[in-house]
């Protein structure tokens, strides 16, 4: 019986997506739930998987082609799949055994099961072996680290082979040019970052903050966080429970505009900016005003893990109230960060540096932060943007505030 492939139903804000790459080819055996191709919309990558055992019999569509909610992909013919033979046995003692064949993510299938779509493309490009590769995710999941540190050691081993034959090193400028297409993702932040730009009065206020009272707080007490809670003590959880407690404020500040009106939420869903191989992503924490630290804690784990896989889903993309993004994390002294449309401000964290502060007339040496907030004019006055800093600033230096709640 033949049994149809089609486009998974897309959600109301994407309209379509591009077919990136077909795992099997026509004529091919496939298993059910097996992922037979990846499709690029605007915010993630989906995994359309086989509804049954059988063959591959017709691929509709080919790669890089644009599809809609329902599209016919493939056609398969269901029907039993066999089991991979074993290798065979050495008939005598003076014949040896057939060499088995070395597992791969497009043999056994069981390396593709451990990887996201990015990190099978990552592999597929350079021609690796996955069954190679030592997965550091959960249960063994392959993530683009990994590869990276499986291409560098292979390096490695290439240049010290080199230097070993005497061979001359050549060196020199290339002046190749390649043009790529962009992918959907990163075409979509170009137009939206554009967008941002053009339809918001967009301003950036700055402050500094002080966190050696917040540092000296998670050193004493990360060890047991972790053991009660499962997950580790970071800085963001203290940066997002202080943005609520401003939000709560500055309710301007949650809002965003809707044509003519203004546009309040009661409630709180901060979005977090994660930098991924595809690009910047933004998942959000939900209702993050009845969350303690270690639920917030768990939520930027969980989201950091599915972003490194490649799994992060629409949902876990959509909406928001207001964002948060860390340039510290790359050595970010100071900047200007965009707005997240159709949030009216965004909050910027950046490096933590050791700077002489002057404290009750004496010079002291403090942990030391810039804060940049972007906030969009035309709702947001600068007395209510700045007020909003220092109110997260305050916090921060009394983080005892954000346990009591005052």
């Amino acid at each position: 019986m033949s049994t149809e492939v089609k486009v998974p139903q897309l959600p109301e804000s994407v309209a379509d997506a591009t077919l990136v790459s077909w795992h099997k080819k026509a004529g091919d055996t496939v298993r059910r739930d097996e992922n037979l191709v990846d499709l690029e919309t605007d915010k993630v990558v989906l995994e359309v998987p086989c509804p049954v055992d059988g063959t591959l019999t017709e691929i509709k569509v080919a790669d890089g082609a644009t599809v809609t909610s329902g599209e016919l992909l493939a056609v398969v013919e269901a029907g039993a799949v066999a089991d991979a033979p074993k290798a065979a046995e050495p008939e005598s003692a003076d014949k040896p055994a057939p060499a088995a064949a070395p597992a791969s993510d497009a043999g056994s299938g069981k390396s593709s099961d451990k990887m996201g779509p990015s990190v099978r493309r990552l592999i597929e490009e350079h021609d690796l072996d996955a069954s190679r590769i030592k997965g550091s995710g959960r249960d063994g999941r392959i993530t683009k680290a990994d590869v990276l540190h499986h291409m560098d050691a292979d390096d490695d081993g290439a240049a010290e082979d080199l230097n070993t034959t005497g061979a001359d090193v050549v060196i020199g400028a290339a002046r190749n040019e390649r043009r790529v297409p962009m992918t959907r993702l990163r075409a979509t932040i170009a137009k939206r970052m554009v967008e941002a730009q053009h339809n918001a009065a967009m301003l950036t206020t700055f402050n500094e903050v002080d966190l050696t009272e917040v540092i000296a707080l998670r050193t004493r007490y990360k060890e047991a966080f972790t053991t009660k809670h499962g997950v580790k003590l970071g800085f963001m959880s203290f940066f997002v429970r202080a943005a609520v407690e401003a939000l709560r404020e500055f309710p301007l500040v949650n809002a965003s505009v809707d044509g003519n009106d203004i546009l309040y939420h009661d409630y709180q869903d901060i979005g977090i900016a994660v930098s991924t191989e595809r690009g910047l992503m933004v998942p959000v924490l939900r209702d993050t005003g009845l969350k303690s630290f270690a639920d917030i804690e768990k939520d930027i784990a969980e989201y950091g893990r599915k972003a490194r896989e490649g799994t992060i889903g629409i949902d876990d993309l959509t909406g928001g109230t207001f964002t948060i993004t860390n340039g510290g994390i790359f050595g970010s002294m100071m900047s200007t960060p965009i707005l997240n449309p159709p949030q009216s401000a965004i909050l910027g964290m950046h490096s933590i540096m050791e700077r002489p502060v002057a404290i009750n007339g004496e010079i002291k040496i403090r942990k030391m932060m810039y804060l940049a907030m972007s906030y969009d004019h035309r709702i947001i006055d600068g007395k209510e943007a700045v007020q909003f800093v220092v109110s997260i600033k305050n916090a921060l230096e009394d983080p005892g505030r954000l346990l009591l709640n005052v």
